[in-house]
């Protein structure tokens, strides 16, 4: 889902920093501790209500926040809250699916049609792969115009969805592939990338024809239990969010001026359109554990895990972005090398989540301000990921690419 339009600069509080890791902070180890908060707070100095990250190698562990959990009360947003994940929720989807490959269960190459017969119009030609790597080509009801919600620049009409409930609606992966399928697909299957979260809403209902149960479930007994990730959940068509979070906001710009901004807050809201694309609900901890563990060999063979890395260029208007994307895993080019993970983004919510390998980096931003503000906030985003694992307090390639 797009995300509406937001504006007004949110109060920032001072940024709280933990540590934990072996004997005193040396000179070098302060310096750099103190550049990341400074990376953070450049986030809510651009505009984020707040925002909370995670630094987490060999020399243990960094963790801070900058910000207001709630604009009403003004209290300092908690670094061990729950947010929303957005499409952070795709590697936990495609992880699921190629251990399921690795079972004999599921085949890379193999078309959609033989798991979901009659679902998919052009599903003899569109293959398991293609939905992982988002090269089948579907529409994407749930950010393209015309699709399942409005025009985010039309505010009137975004402005009487709120009014009618619209963000609380239940909108089921059936709907949302069945939109998909009413368009004309954007390319023949297999020619280019084009990023769609209809492929993985697929992908969630190949695991539940395959297994018999629904993907929140299987992922779950895969990947959620056996790493003890007690924080991470499914919220399914429930709109709270459990226990301690950061509100999420939306503001319709309808002028130039403060008065033409109206706030929303969108932290009750129903994220059942994203489903095994994008509804996952976790902490900074658990996706990192969950990340240390996928890459460390934990959750996947050596083979699948090429598989998983196997990339093609995501491109903007034929020019590259310096991402590449995977089965479910982005690779992204900083300054200082490679990262491995995925980015995503709710309404009200920005998460990121990174690996070098021997460093795991996690983030969650609850955006705010017009389009001008929000690209603001995504620079310094990438710029906290330069310093997080480059130790350079700069952005990459101008605007850092999105995603999700």
């Amino acid at each position: 889902m797009t995300a509406v339009c937001l504006a007004l600069a949110a109060p920032v509080a001072s940024a709280a920093a933990a540590d934990t890791g072996a004997g005193g902070a040396t000179g070098a180890i302060k310096d750099r501790r103190e550049a990341r908060a400074a990376a953070l707070r450049a986030v809510t100095g651009a505009g984020a209500v707040a925002a909370i990250a995670q630094v987490r190698d060999d020399g243990g562990l960094w963790r801070a926040g900058s910000g207001v959990a709630d604009l009403a009360t003004g209290t300092p947003v908690r670094t061990d809250g729950r947010f929303r994940a957005g499409s952070i929720t795709k590697m936990f989807t495609s992880t699921t699916v190629l251990q399921l490959v690795g079972e004999g269960r599921v085949g890379l190459d193999e078309p959609v049609e033989r798991y979901l017969p009659g679902v998919v119009p052009n599903g003899t030609r569109i293959t398991v792969r293609q939905l992982l790597n988002h090269s089948s080509g579907l529409w994407d009801p749930t950010n393209e115009k015309g699709g399942l919600f409005p025009d985010s620049t039309d505010v009137d009409a975004v402005r009487a969805w709120l009014d009618q409930g619209g963000l609380t609606r239940t909108i089921t992966p059936e709907q949302v592939v069945a939109t998909s399928v009413a368009h004309a697909p954007n390319f023949p299957p297999g020619t280019r990338f084009s990023y769609s979260n209809v492929n993985y809403t697929l992908l969630g209902m190949i695991i539940e024809r395959v297994t018999g149960h629904g993907y929140a479930q299987e992922i779950g007994a895969r990947i959620l239990r056996p790493l003890g990730m007690s924080g991470t959940y499914f919220p399914g068509t429930a709109t709270d969010l459990r226990g301690p979070h950061a509100h999420g906001y939306v503001t319709l710009v309808e002028g130039p001026g403060p008065a033409d901004r109206s706030i929303r807050d969108v932290t009750v809201a129903s994220v059942s359109w994203a489903n095994s694309a994008g509804e996952l609900i976790s902490t900074l901890d658990d996706l990192s554990r969950f990340e240390k563990a996928l890459l460390g060999g934990r959750l996947l063979s050596p083979g699948l895990l090429r598989e998983m890395n196997t990339t093609i260029p995501v491109e903007v208007d034929g020019r590259p972005t310096g991402l590449d994307y995977g089965l479910g895993l982005a690779r992204l080019q900083l300054s200082c090398g490679p990262v491995y993970g995925h980015d995503g983004g709710v309404p009200g919510y920005s998460s990121q989540l990174w690996s070098s390998g021997d460093r795991q980096v996690a983030m969650s931003v609850t955006t705010n301000g017009d389009l001008s503000q929000i690209t603001a906030q995504l620079v310094a985003e990438g710029a906290f990921l330069e310093e997080a694992f480059c130790g350079t307090h700069q952005a990459t390639a101008g605007v850092q690419p999105k995603l999700g």
